[in-house]
């Protein structure tokens, strides 16, 4: 079992901040932006295909996510990726929505072949979409069916283990139970709130802070991938504790993030080793 270095993760956050390129989902760019910001890094959405070579160069991490997919900025996450890995950059993965259309389980699929990711984030019918090249989603929801529970969760292991290492890249599933897993460590994260998954963009939140946290701790992707959904779960459950409504819960989950102290996070973070 590898033990997680939480305070050295959000160290390397203050002491090396990342300047996080997001190719990423429009409805929810604003709100990402924001959380990355308050996450301690800082963001640049720029998807043309004339510039996002040069403005990956001059970035520390890359997120692609295909949540408003479309033909134009396909060619530019190419681009992108192909910049990031030349320079050795991390580079995040969120391909919402794969199994929902053959447009988007074919882009999902493609951006893999092309692009080497250090870390794929999904929910799980997204990550089995990957892994056996189709499946179900409710839209770009997890189908209810295919949820992480204690009893199905070594199974999930296993077949998200093989994933990992036909791909290189840290696993990261999402959802009322996260696992976090790489070809010889498996995590199961506890934090959050199921009204996080009310809000729209949570989960592109979450990727612009693990691009943050990666680019910023890119000797050690996994400690960074963990930390940071912990670190996202658990500014939920602090915001839970004060807003109104789903509004107000947004707005909080960001105050949290950009207060969040590494005391905290080791204080606060439900994480259990389950390989």
């Amino acid at each position: 079992m590898k033990n997680i270095a939480y305070h050295k993760v959000m160290e390397n956050m203050k002491k090396n901040p990342s300047l996080v390129h997001c190719i990423t989902n429009y409805v929810t760019v604003n709100d990402v932006a924001n959380i990355i910001l308050a996450s301690g890094a800082s963001p640049i959405m720029a998807d043309d295909k004339m510039e996002v070579e040069d403005i990956t160069s001059i970035c520390t991490s890359l997120v692609i996510n295909i949540g408003t997919l479309n033909e134009r900025t396909i060619e530019s996450m190419i681009l992108a990726g192909k910049k990031a890995n030349e320079l050795g950059h991390p580079v995040v993965f969120d391909p919402v929505g794969a199994g929902a259309s053959i447009f988007r389980t074919r882009t999902a699929q493609k951006l893999i072949q092309e692009i080497r990711f250090s870390v794929i984030r999904g929910n799980i019918s997204e990550i089995k979409t990957l892994c056996y090249g189709s499946g179900t989603t409710m839209g770009v929801d997890a189908d209810e069916a295919d949820a992480v529970s204690e009893d199905n969760m070594k199974s999930i292991i296993a077949m998200t283990q093989e994933l990992s290492a036909a791909t290189g890249a840290v696993i990261a599933i999402t959802g009322a139970i996260d696992l976090v897993v790489d070809c010889k460590n498996a995590y199961a994260v506890y934090n959050g709130n199921a009204d996080m998954a009310r809000i729209t963009g949570t989960g592109c939140m979450l990727d612009g802070v693990i691009g943050g946290f990666a680019g910023s701790n890119q000797e050690n992707i996994l400690d960074a991938v963990v930390a940071a959904i912990a670190a996202m779960g658990l500014c939920g459950e602090y915001a839970k504790e004060r807003c109104y409504g789903t509004s107000s819960m947004k707005m909080y989950l960001i105050d949290a993030m950009s207060n969040l102290t590494a005391e905290q996070l080791e204080r606060g973070k439900k994480v259990e080793s389950k390989c």
